[in-house]
């Protein structure tokens, strides 16, 4: 059965036109980056993997109904990547923000498990006289 898409878009740039050749899809379980046109690349990120993101509408991206969306992520490869100058960017960042809630229930992922382990267990309670 084909995976169904819940969103796609491109990235737009002047007057809000689509002439870029980054596309974005929302599935139920991922999201596909794909970007170029000779030298073409397409990041996929598991929606459960996805820890925050921001919501970001400067006015040059108001003025043509555009928003960009920073998302952050547990993923090793892209921690950190835009969804950038899309069409209805609010409905856009509810709808991720919904279906990544839903696969991390579906998933019994929570926020501790991405928890860093880099932290300093050095007892300096001994310099404490």
């Amino acid at each position: 059965m084909a995976e169904k898409i819940v969103w796609q878009d491109r990235k737009r740039i002047i007057f809000g036109l689509p002439w870029t050749f980054t596309k974005y899809k929302l599935y139920e379980d991922k999201l596909i980056i794909c970007t170029g046109f000779l030298n073409k690349k397409e990041e996929e990120v598991r929606l459960y993997r996805i820890m925050d993101n921001t919501l970001e509408k400067p006015l040059s991206q108001r003025i043509f109904g555009l928003g960009s969306i920073k998302v952050n992520s547990a993923d090793k490869s892209t921690p950190v990547f835009y969804i950038e100058k899309v069409k209805n960017a609010d409905e856009v960042r509810n709808k991720l923000s919904g279906l990544v809630e839903k696969e991390r229930t579906k998933k019994r992922v929570s926020g501790r498990e991405y928890m860093s382990t880099d932290i300093d267990d050095d007892d300096d309670d001994d310099n404490m006289n």
